[in-house]
């Protein structure tokens, strides 16, 4: 009976002790991992190119948002002259009147979707702006991810949650050299 106690004894520690052995090395896995920080505001704002094209869409942005606000403008102007004249109009007036605002409404809400909406003119023309600055620094961030073997890289500058880095993992200034932007 003490001799088949001991197998079952023995077969229940086997059970146990593979997952309990992995458990142990987990932390050991887990800390050979290596990360690193960039701030990719920091590294944008350091690359001329960068600013440039951020500065070109803000001058389209509000030429763009000038020409919805002139048809707003149209349109509520209309609509003052038709309330200070609609005790004069005729009811076949005040419809073409009412149309005619609605229309100039319609188009400024239209504008306005085209250059500001999800696929929008604004849209497009960052993305064919800044899409090689974006691809460069992303290369350059792998480059050094490889050859140094990190398996992560985090931006500070996002809302990621990190509440502290620090400043020894993050290699921003690295990224901007490899870019040939010396700091």
């Amino acid at each position: 009976m003490k001799q088949n106690n001991l197998k079952n004894s023995a077969k229940g520690m086997a059970k146990w002790f593979l997952p309990l052995c992995l458990l142990a090395l987990l932390p050991l896995s887990a800390s050979a991992q290596k990360f690193a920080l960039v701030d990719m505001e920091y590294i944008m704002k350091n690359i001329p190119a960068y600013e440039r094209a951020n500065e070109q869409l803000n001058q389209v942005s509000k030429k763009w948002q000038a020409e919805v606000e002139a048809l707003n403008t149209e349109a509520a102007t209309m609509y003052k002259n038709y309330q200070n004249e609609v005790v004069f109009l005729s009811e076949e007036q005040k419809k073409d009147r009412q149309e005619a605002i609605m229309k100039k409404e319609k188009d400024a809400s239209d504008l306005k979707r085209k250059y500001f909406g999800p696929e929008g003119e604004l849209y497009k023309k960052r993305e064919s702006l800044l899409k090689n600055i974006h691809e460069e620094v992303w290369n350059a961030i792998k480059e050094i991810a490889d050859l140094r073997g990190y398996s992560l890289v985090l931006d500070r500058a996002s809302d990621s949650g990190i509440i502290f880095g620090s400043p020894k993992i993050d290699i921003s200034n690295e990224v901007l050299q490899k870019l040939g932007y010396a700091n």
